[in-house]
């Protein structure tokens, strides 16, 4: 395996350690927020971000590959940001099928909250996100789809204390689903391409 002299130091490093990080600690607390209110796109979200903490940590591994390596990761990448998504329509069938309504005002406080975070995120991949080809674009997609995720789940939360129906949530839920097939399209297009140039 050829390694790059790139340490852990430069600024791509240090973004995806922090990016990672801050994605891990989320996790957690919206994941929390959903089990308790029974949210269909709290759920999706937190699973979202627990796969960014994984997809980031694999990029910090990553980056001290070569480019033909970094090119197959990229496309492994892309099958892993496709996993969200299948828990998502599990979540979304149970939730339609018990027909639960979740509390419209920890969503949308968990939902401004995860905005915040995944805002920072986004904000500080934007900077490498052509650094390393299809590793940081693979993360700096995830994060921006993330911030369009949390407006949503924040608009669920007021239409659902409008409503008092799940739909709002279930629609933002599969919408979720939906950006991430097309961020994992989009990142096995670039690592393909790169990889045949590798």
């Amino acid at each position: 395996m050829r390694i790059h002299e790139q340490g852990l130091n430069d600024p791509v490093s240090r973004a995806v350690s922090a990016v990672a990080l801050a994605n891990l600690i989320f996790f957690g607390v919206e994941f929390a927020v959903a089990a308790s209110i029974g949210s269909v796109s709290l759920f999706a979200d937190s699973v979202d971000f627990l796969e960014d903490a994984a997809v980031n940590g694999l990029i910090l591994v990553g980056l001290r590959w070569s480019p033909r390596q970094r090119a197959r990761l990229g496309i492994a990448l892309a099958l892993v940001l496709l996993l969200p998504g299948v828990a998502t329509v599990a979540t979304a069938w149970r939730a339609w099928d018990s027909g639960r309504v979740p509390a419209p005002l920890p969503l949308s406080i968990t939902g401004l909250g995860a905005f915040a975070v995944n805002f920072w995120c986004a904000w500080t991949l934007a900077k490498v996100r052509h650094a390393q080809g299809s590793l940081t674009k693979a993360a700096f997609l995830s994060a921006r789809n993330d911030v369009i995720a949390n407006i949503a789940i924040i608009a669920a939360g007021g239409l659902t204390a409008l409503t008092a129906s799940l739909w709002p949530d279930l629609v933002v839920g599969l919408g979720i689903f939906a950006m991430n097939l097309d961020a994992a399209r989009e990142v096995f297009m670039a690592a393909r391409a790169e990889h045949r140039a590798g």
